[in-house]
């Protein structure tokens, strides 16, 4: 069996199990966030059975389980903070021995306060440490544990933020940059192995209430989101951008020339 963790030795797979087809467990990390719920109300429309939302203890993680049962799913909660990786072995590891897990959703993550990080390093590192090191540490725990399993895939919700640096959210854009490039190469080491990880670069979030002339410029809402991740597992995707249209906003904003960008109303 291919190894990702144990160097370049390679040798001959088994024919894995398709990575694509509708989930039947799913394992949301960040068992609060919209989006991640918004597909998980999908998936239980299609197939999905078995929830496991891992999240720091708290009403709204109760509630969330909550919903998801009364659509017709096992939902189950766990402890989990991104920021102790110390113990993301032991609590993701738990999940895994009730049984394999189809598919898992990184969806975790703090946005931060620019002005008041900016002012405050521990601040700014706690954003860091949430958004990209804890990200790595749970990544890999479930990378490995869905490898050995043969079979899986891993969606990680990164952010457009993370194309290129911006005086208005750099310190949050580098973290979600950082989780970005991470995510793209354990898709590399994986592949072949019958484990999938699909990047989600969406623009921003409108949330519900927000009038459309409010949102940001090519918001999506959680379910639109949501249904560009279940489309995208669904053609194998390795990056998904939401609205589509960004893919060539981005191209074209990474080249310009900084002089030119920092004179532009997106920074």
């Amino acid at each position: 069996m291919l190894c990702l963790f144990h160097g370049a030795t390679v040798t001959v797979m088994p024919a894995p199990k398709d990575a694509f087809s509708p989930p039947k467990s799913l394992l949301i990390l960040g068992g609060t966030s919209e989006i991640a719920l918004a597909t998980a109300r999908r998936l239980i429309a299609r197939r999905t059975r078995t929830v496991w939302l891992a999240g720091r203890p708290s009403p709204g993680l109760n509630r969330a389980a909550e919903h998801l049962s009364e659509l017709g799913a096992d939902t189950r909660t766990v402890a989990f903070d991104a920021l102790d990786p110390e113990s993301h072995e032991s609590v993701l590891g738990k999940v895994f021995t009730e049984g394999e897990i189809d598919l898992v959703i990184l969806a975790f993550g703090v946005l931060g306060d620019q002005a008041t990080d900016e002012r405050d390093p521990l601040a700014a590192a706690r954003v860091a440490q949430t958004n990209y090191t804890g990200a790595v540490s749970a990544g890999l725990v479930c990378a490995r544990a869905l490898q050995d399993q043969g079979h899986g895939a891993l969606v990680v919700l990164s952010s457009v933020a993370g194309e290129r640096a911006r005086r208005a959210d750099f310190i949050y854009g580098s973290s979600k940059a950082g989780l970005d490039t991470f995510a793209q190469g354990l898709g590399d080491a994986l592949h072949g192995t019958g484990v999938h990880v699909m990047v989600v670069r969406p623009a921003s979030v409108r949330r519900s209430g927000t009038q459309a002339r409010d949102a940001a410029p090519l918001a999506a809402t959680p379910e639109e989101i949501a249904a560009a991740i279940e489309i995208g597992l669904r053609r194998g995707s390795e990056v998904v951008w939401v609205p589509g249209a960004l893919r060539l906003v981005m191209s074209a904003l990474r080249h310009l020339p900084r002089a030119l960008f920092r004179r532009l109303p997106v920074r």
